[in-house]
């Protein structure tokens, strides 16, 4: 028996884009795994950037979710009237595009930057790669090789020179204005330098996610798997998953969530150019962490730890995360010796394909309570 998973990082898809996910899918799906809260990403159509859009998620989430939800607000180079309206207490936090990715939302305006690193008054979390090196890189294998690059070259184009640069930024602004920064999908290992592990996770200003796909993927399964595991930020190299997962734990990474992102097959076709960045992860998470840990690479308690308790700390989420008297029943039933195989016929993502398709799990979640009540009962959503 585990407290339930806390996902900080989802992209649900709705409102604008829900042929390929929305809220009760993918709610679902979640449950399914083990995940029995969320946090969802702005970058939807329209934006979450202003408060009118955030209380219509939090409307349609109070009406369609089978877990429990939150929303992140989006900060742009001109919305900061708006963030100034934001109450605190109902958003995990502000996020910050600092390169461009799925929706547009790039904030590259060094005055917007500084000015809400300055005046936010709540949690940064950031999307971190230089537009200015992505571009470079995209323009100069372009000239070399022409427009239809295979997948082998988005790691090439998405460098960790490009990650580095972009979280190296936002450190130096954080730590020049105070603002307490949290950058998500970490997936090089030299950005590990610029996070503290000799102090505990209340004392840190600035602290770090990693996604499960840079836990288990290499870039080396690009030949096998292709443009399925096509992420922003990129699946980097061994080395760099060998390191971020000695940083799970060793305190370094303090959280464990899943950047699930929905898109349809036919968007994840092309060039890696053209086809869609992001996959479904949200039902296999939680099932993938433990069988890492079955393997040796952490221990079951760090899956805990990572994806329940630590995100509740690092949010503040009140009386979730642990299993504890007076505390929320979100609760998962993990059955330890359980073998199955994920298949078209037991993925509840909208999108309907998983880039674990084939792959062998050793344990399954057998049943998930939220806030009391069974809503994942031996395979069956109970609504």
């Amino acid at each position: 028996l585990l407290p339930g998973a806390i996902d900080d990082q989802v992209h649900f898809r709705e409102p604008g884009f829900t042929y390929k996910g929305d809220i009760f899918s993918e709610s679902r799906a979640a449950v399914a795994g083990g995940v029995t809260s969320f946090m969802d990403m702005p970058n939807t159509k329209p934006q979450t950037t202003t408060i009118e859009q955030l209380e219509w998620k939090l409307q349609r989430g109070a009406e369609m979710s089978a877990a429990n939800y939150s929303f992140f607000f989006g900060g742009t180079n001109d919305n900061f009237d708006e963030i100034r309206k934001v109450d605190r207490a109902r958003v995990p936090g502000l996020k910050l595009f600092l390169g461009s990715s799925t929706g547009n939302m790039l904030v590259d305006n060094p005055e917007s930057l500084k000015r809400i690193f300055s005046e936010a008054g709540m949690l940064i979390a950031v999307h971190a790669e230089k537009e200015e090196i992505i571009q470079r890189n995209r323009a100069h294998y372009m000239e070399l090789f022409g427009e239809d690059l295979d997948i082998s070259f988005h790691s090439r184009i998405r460098s960790e020179e490009a990650c580095y640069a972009s979280s190296s930024e936002a450190a130096e602004l954080a730590l020049r204005t105070g603002a307490r920064l949290h950058i998500l999908h970490l997936s090089t290992a030299k950005e590990l330098t610029l996070l503290r592990n000799d102090i505990p996770l209340s004392q840190k200003q600035i602290t770090g996610e990693v996604c499960v796909h840079h836990l288990w993927f290499i870039d080396a399964d690009y030949a096998r798997l292709g443009n399925l595991i096509k992420w922003n930020p990129s699946v980097k190299t061994a080395a760099d998953r060998k390191a971020l997962r000695d940083a799970v734990n060793n305190q370094t990474l303090d959280i464990v969530a899943t950047d699930h992102a929905p898109h349809l097959l036919q968007e994840k076709q092309g060039s890696c150019l053209t086809a869609a960045s992001g996959g479904p992860l949200i039902q296999h998470s939680l099932v993938a962490m433990l069988e890492m840990a079955r393997q040796g690479i952490f221990t079951p308690e760090k899956v805990v730890e990572k994806m329940s308790h630590l995100p509740a700390e690092l949010f503040h989420v009140e009386k979730r995360g642990f299993i504890r008297p007076g505390y929320y029943a979100d609760l998962v039933l993990v059955d330890p010796e359980k073998t199955w195989t994920v298949n078209k016929s037991n993925i509840l993502y909208k999108c309907g394909w998983s880039p674990f398709e084939g792959q062998t799990f050793h344990q399954a979640v057998k049943q998930t309570f939220v806030n009391g009540a069974c809503v994942f009962d031996n395979g069956q959503i109970n609504d």
